[in-house]
Order: C-alpha cells, then structure tokens, then sequence
C-alpha cells in the first residue's frame, strides 16, 4: 500500500510543480511520478539536510508541509531540467 500512496502522492507533486513551471503539457503522468517523486527527495535533501529546516523531513508525505516542500524539490528540479533543454 505503501507504494501505490507514493506514486498518487508524486504524481500529485509532480503535476502541481509542472504547473508552476509552466512544463504540463510537455510531461505526461509516468514523467510527473517520476518528477514528483524524485523531486520530493530533492527537496527533502536541500531544505532539510542542506539548510537544516526540520520539517522538510515530511517533504513528499501527504501533509501540507510534506506537499510543499515535495513541490519546492520537484521546482527546482523541472528548473533544471529546463536549463539543460530536457523541457522547453
């Protein structure tokens, strides 16, 4: 059960951060899991290891500090992904 929360909850991340960067049309629902999920870690890696912000250890659990600091991580990873040409 575990597993299949992950994939709903990155894709969700995914999706939402492909909105703010403008990215949706060009990504389907595989590239928003993976978005979203590898984003998430991204951003429990940067704001909570790196900047040492305690509650980034929720990014990518379905809370609200999870959800955003998941959307932050997968931000920055489609701004990225955009700088290298990945998405247009």
């Amino acid at each position: 059960m575990g597993w299949i929360i992950t994939l709903i909850v990155g894709g969700l991340i995914g999706w939402l951060a492909s909105k703010v960067m403008g990215t949706d049309a060009q990504q389907g629902i595989i590239a928003n899991v993976l978005v979203g999920i590898v984003g998430s870690a991204l951003g429990r890696w940067i704001f909570g290891s790196v900047l040492g912000i305690g509650a980034a250890d929720n990014a990518g659990a379905f809370s609200l500090t999870g959800l955003g600091f998941g959307i932050l991580g997968a931000v920055i990873l489609l701004f990225v992904l955009k700088l290298l040409g990945v998405f247009k």
